[in-house]
């Protein structure tokens, strides 16, 4: 039956893992649930505990989507970025309701179910060089590593240098690094569980140093009654309406794209010819969520990278996924307990994922400049623009440019040529 259900094969992998790798996961990317709310409530109408509400919602049903359509070991949540897109720029800064963005992202998600029908989501991957897959797997690490560090507090802010090292010696830095000690050593010494064992460990040793706040244990969920369906159609023809849907369309196309083939090429689950298994499937389900994430009233729902935890723990199939969208439901009644984990508790995960990510940099020829450049401006552009998908478009298009220059046009395919206009017309125009 699991098999059946999950894609889980016993000769490759246990019970014990997958479910252990699920609730790293959710732990790891747990903090949408206080961030989504806290963001969204600063617009008039969206109260913080329908968000939270929402935001669980459609972390379940992607999640779920995700586990029995695709078999893969990957959490979907509304995701970050897009969700300080919707809120910021579209309804802040351009002025529109909140009801406007909810419009566009769920055109955003029926226009992804079109290309996954059509194939276009999976042929732009597979026009994606090997090189460029490589780098995208450790740039996600350099990425998420850093996301940890900044969580903590260990990097911060500096106006001078743009960033900095932060105060250490005490509170939520001190203990990441306190945590990062204890993680990496259950890591080095094989404990089954190391990454999940260390976010429990962190959290306790927080309470007495005042960074744990607990919270409670139980509450009710609120009802998302206010938010659900409540769809603005009269700017639907408008240019806003079109420039809006096309900037959630490349972010969350590309972030989704970076996500799998970056884990999935660390976790060795490419085909032999370089292709992800159930691509179509897994763009599916991150085209499902989005849509009923819409109705339940919150932002684009997308695969997390955080989902490079699970697989770091051993998680392979979608009893992985299943496992996470099982705790999204848990959370929906035990909010106050699962947002008592500090983001300092997590950092220490994140980072040493970060290490994990790195792996596939081995596999980048860098004797071969012409590989090898563009490659490291794909990987070296997602923590510095802190965007996965800016990344692999500025990635892509160095590596189309640059080998044009050089005269290597057999390296260059059609696909890569029209892919590579489209990102430049995008930065140009968007």
């Amino acid at each position: 039956m699991l098999k059946k259900l999950f894609g889980f094969d016993p000769a490759k992998t246990t019970i014990r893992t997958e479910v252990l790798a699920g609730i790293t996961t959710f732990l790891t990317m747990s903090y949408i649930l206080a961030v989504n709310p806290a963001m969204f409530a600063q617009l008039d109408g969206m109260s913080a505990g329908a968000v939270f509400t929402a935001t669980a919602l459609a972390a379940t049903v992607g999640s779920l989507v995700m586990a029995l359509l695709a078999k893969m070991p990957f959490g979907l949540a509304p995701g970050m970025g897009l969700n300080a897109f919707f809120v910021y720029t579209v309804c802040m800064g351009m002025g529109y309701p909140w009801q406007f963005a909810l419009t566009a992202v769920l055109i955003e998600g029926l226009i992804f179910i079109l290309l996954t029908v059509t194939n276009l989501r999976e042929a732009i991957v597979n026009a994606i060089p090997m090189s460029l897959k490589n780098a995208i797997g450790a740039g996600i690490g350099l990425f998420i590593a850093f996301i940890g560090l900044q969580n903590a507090g260990i990097i911060a802010n500096n106006d001078a240098t743009l960033v900095s090292l932060g105060d250490i010696t005490s509170g939520a830095p001190l203990l990441a690094i306190i945590g990062l000690a204890i993680t990496g050593v259950l890591v080095v010494k094989n404990v089954r569980g190391a990454l999940l064992i260390g976010i429990l460990v962190t959290t306790v040793i927080g309470i007495p140093m005042g960074i744990t706040n607990f919270a409670g244990v139980i509450s009710t969920p609120h009802s998302v009654s206010d938010l659900f369906c409540k769809f603005e159609w009269s700017q639907v023809w408008s240019l806003d309406m079109l420039v809006v849907v096309f900037t959630f369309i490349f972010i969350d196309m590309f972030d989704t794209i970076g996500t799998l083939v970056g884990v999935c090429t660390k976790a060795n689950m490419l085909t032999p010819d370089g292709k992800i298994p159930r691509i179509k499937q897994a763009f599916m389900a991150d085209a499902i969520a989005t849509t009923v994430g819409a109705c339940l009233g919150t932002s684009t729902t997308t695969t997390y990278v955080e989902s490079a935890s699970g697989v770091a723990q051993g998680g392979r199939t979608g009893l992985t996924a299943f496992v996470v969208a099982c705790c999204f439901v848990v959370a929906l009644f035990f909010s106050p307990l699962f947002l008592s984990i500090p983001s300092a508790a997590t950092a220490a995960v994140l980072i040493i994922v970060g290490l994990f990510m790195l792996e596939p940099i081995k596999n980048i020829p860098l004797n071969d400049y012409a590989e090898a450049i563009p490659a490291f401006v794909c990987l070296v552009m997602m923590p510095l623009a802190y965007s996965i998908s800016d990344g692999i478009l500025l990635g892509m298009i160095f590596y189309v440019v640059f080998n044009f220059m050089c005269g290597n046009f057999k390296r260059i395919t059609p696909t890569m040529c029209v892919l590579a206009v489209l990102f430049i017309l995008k930065y140009i125009f968007i």
